[in-house]
């Protein structure tokens, strides 16, 4: 009983670490998970309490619930069913693939990661690189909507700060869920972009059945009373004009009021505007089908470049944030009564009021789009073209637009209600950037930055069109 037996020192290795992997599965973890789940929910019961919208228990619930409650919904089923009818593929190798795709698609929401990293971050990124301003909120309206319904904030598309400014200035209200695109699936940040409650989205799809799982969980997302925020235009703008609607997501949360005893589901419009957008050459240029493709190499050695040219600046006092970014959010429109108003008997009949609902809401956002100082000041050289001009005639044909997007009822963000200022701080943006050029006191567009200065002036174009082609 007392001999001594002799191991190889590796297998003592293996049973200390075996026995270090026991202790931590059984002792250390359950105890690791007990108390996050006790942090997460105080978060989650001291922000209800705050927030004018609250976290929905269908966010709150596991992930692989969510998974197994999306793969094998009674509609998904029975589409599993026809296409291994139709195709003749095995039942078992489609469910396989329905599995798949409710994993890539369900969120991982963490309302610790959301409100006490996320918001976070947000906020500081935000307010780093721009002067944030909440232009305008139809208060009495978005106080108004019913505390059951569903809430989806329908928004233009100008940048990818389009979800950190959004997110930090909706936190206040509520937690946000987006739908992302592919260009955020990769490593690390796909985690955290789950973990604040977005879902992933593939654009241009045409697998049916991806398709089929996609709209089962926006629909199922929507009648839980998830509070979503969506782009309808489905990707950024690259002309800076608003685009005409992408109907599949709408249409997918709008099946969600099909069912009997369904919450109506209320669109907040809201709308975006920045002095300077960070992807505006890539956009500008993806437009020339003539531009010499460039590497991914080359992307990051520009966006490194970028990064470092900014903090050189800092370094010596020089440097100015991106301008303004401002926000408006519009008054809410009633999906369940837009519906009643315009009828919906038939498939055709319910495409046709989906499309209308579609540009109505893009009419209603491009209402609410922030006119902001860079936008006045590029739109009056649009127009002019190469001619130079005073800087004290540059304001006087900025000072008139203004006067008539007043009269058109435009959202205007006056900084400090001083329009001078306003006029004087986007001017010294664009000649910053060399996108407007001074030469014996007189300002002209920079040599080839005509498309730039047309990108900004297009932000606002919409205002000055026709009610009817209005976008």
């Amino acid at each position: 009983m007392s001999e001594t037996i002799s191991i190889p020192l590796w297998l003592a290795g293996l049973v200390l670490l075996l026995a270090a992997w026991a202790v931590l599965d059984r002792f250390l973890l359950p105890g690791a998970r007990w108390f996050l789940r006790r942090r997460v929910a105080r978060v989650v019961e001291e922000i209800n309490t705050r927030l004018d919208l609250k976290i929905q228990s269908f966010k709150l619930t596991r992930r692989e619930v969510l998974i197994d409650r999306l793969t094998f919904d009674a509609e998904i089923m029975d589409a599993v069913a026809a296409q291994s009818a139709a195709d003749d593929i095995p039942r078992e190798v489609l469910m396989a693939k329905v599995a798949r795709h409710a994993r890539e698609i369900v969120p991982a929401f963490n309302a610790y990661v959301y409100f006490r990293v996320g918001a976070w971050i947000a906020r500081r990124l935000a307010e780093w690189l721009y002067r944030v301003r909440l232009g305008y909120a139809s208060e009495e309206s978005l106080a108004a909507v019913d505390p059951e319904a569903s809430v989806v904030f329908v928004m233009n598309h100008r940048s990818n700060m389009d979800y950190v400014l959004v997110a930090y200035l909706a936190a206040a209200r509520t937690a946000l869920s987006y739908a992302v695109g592919e260009w955020a699936r990769i490593w690390p940040l796909q985690t955290l972009i789950r973990s604040l409650g977005a879902y992933f989205v593939r654009r241009d799809s045409g697998d049916q059945l991806y398709r089929r799982v996609l709209e089962r969980y926006v629909a199922m997302a929507t009648a839980a009373g998830v509070v979503q925020a969506v782009y309808p235009e489905g990707g950024l703008s690259r002309d800076g004009h608003l685009r005409p609607p992408r109907l599949g997501l709408l249409n997918y949360m709008l099946k969600a009021l099909e069912s009997d005893g369904a919450k109506d589901i209320v669109f907040i419009p809201v709308g975006i505007n920045y002095d300077r957008v960070l992807e505006d050459r890539s956009l500008v240029r993806s437009l020339d089908p003539e531009a010499e493709r460039r590497s991914t190499g080359f992307a990051l050695k520009k966006t490194f470049g970028f990064i470092g040219h900014n903090l050189a600046l800092m370094v010596r006092g020089r440097w100015f944030r991106f301008g303004y970014a401002c926000v408006n959010f519009g008054a809410p429109v009633s999906a369940r009564a837009w519906i009643e108003e315009h009828g919906i008997s038939d498939a055709e009949a319910r495409h046709e009021s989906v499309e209308a609902l579609g540009r109505h809401l893009m009419q209603r956002v491009g209402q609410v789009v922030p006119v902001l100082p860079v936008s006045l000041i590029a739109t009056v050289f649009a127009r002019r073209g190469d001619e130079p001009i005073s800087e004290l005639d540059l304001k006087v044909a900025a000072h008139a637009l203004q006067t008539e997007l007043e009269a058109r009822k435009a959202r205007i963000y006056v900084p400090h209600a001083d329009t001078d200022y306003a006029l004087s701080v986007g001017l010294r943006m664009l000649t910053l950037r060399h996108l407007v050029v001074e030469k014996d006191g007189l300002f002209a567009p920079g040599p080839g930055e005509m498309p730039m200065l047309e990108y900004y002036a297009n932000a606002i174009a919409h205002y000055f069109e026709p009610a009817e082609h209005a976008a």
